[in-house]
């Protein structure tokens, strides 16, 4: 999800983007503007910086393993040609 920080921010620069006329309404505006932004954000189903951080740690490791993986059965496949031929 989005930080909590960078949805105020973003709230106070719509709010403090409204014509001079509207300055009476201006906090109104951005808290209505924040709760707006808190509900649409949450419905994109976002991740997180942590939560995607820590997937793709996961996903290193995992290639990792595959590539290992992958290499001991190029050895496993010389092996065992090799043994074939002979």
């Amino acid at each position: 999800m989005i930080a909590i920080k960078n949805i105020e921010q973003l709230a106070k620069a719509l709010s403090e983007s409204l014509p001079s006329g509207l300055a009476n309404v201006k906090s109104d505006v951005e808290s209505n503007f924040k709760t707006l932004l808190q509900q649409k954000f949450s419905q994109l189903n976002l991740v997180s910086r942590e939560e995607f951080d820590a997937q793709n740690a996961v996903l290193m490791r995992t290639r990792h393993k595959l590539e290992a993986l992958e290499r001991t059965l190029t050895e496993l496949e010389k092996t065992l040609g090799q043994t074939n031929l002979n």
